[in-house]
């Protein structure tokens, strides 16, 4: 999981008045993962594009609206964890470029960046909704798989 339970829930809390529960925690970890994943092989894209072996900070494709969610998180008092998200990078396919310290420390705060969004773009897709159901996972995956 990249993310503890209760980390998770304050977030969706806090971002969205969302109430969610550990059966979303898989969800959760699985979509940050897949979209970390994709800001990374932009990045790499990016990378190569500059003739460079090493992804830096400057290749991530963070638009304008998700630098101010990580501002927004980093307010927030939870303090993310770095492992976890590199233990769940590893389970997927390798890059073929070198991730740079600075882009490593970062993914935390993209992570908690992103769950911020997702609980807002839930909130935004079902402004009725209280606890997410499969049908705003899959909504907010299909809305992030075009964006991100």
């Amino acid at each position: 999981m990249i993310m503890r339970a209760p980390q998770f829930e304050r977030l969706f809390r806090i971002a969205a008045s969302l109430d969610v529960d550990k059966d979303d925690l898989k969800r959760l970890s699985d979509f940050l993962g897949k979209k970390i994943y994709d800001l990374l092989v932009v990045a790499e894209r990016n990378a190569k594009y500059n003739a460079r072996d090493v992804i830096y900070e400057a290749d991530l494709p963070v638009t304008k609206g998700l630098a101010e969610t990580v501002r927004e998180f980093e307010q927030l008092d939870v303090a993310p964890e770095l492992e976890p998200v590199l233990d769940h990078l590893a389970g997927l396919p390798p890059l073929d470029l070198e991730v740079s310290d600075e882009v490593r420390a970062r993914l935390p705060k993209l992570a908690g960046a992103l769950v911020v969004a997702a609980a807002r773009v839930i909130r935004e897709l079902d402004p009725e909704v209280k606890n997410p159901r499969t049908e705003h996972w899959e909504r907010l995956e299909r809305v992030f798989d075009l964006l991100l």
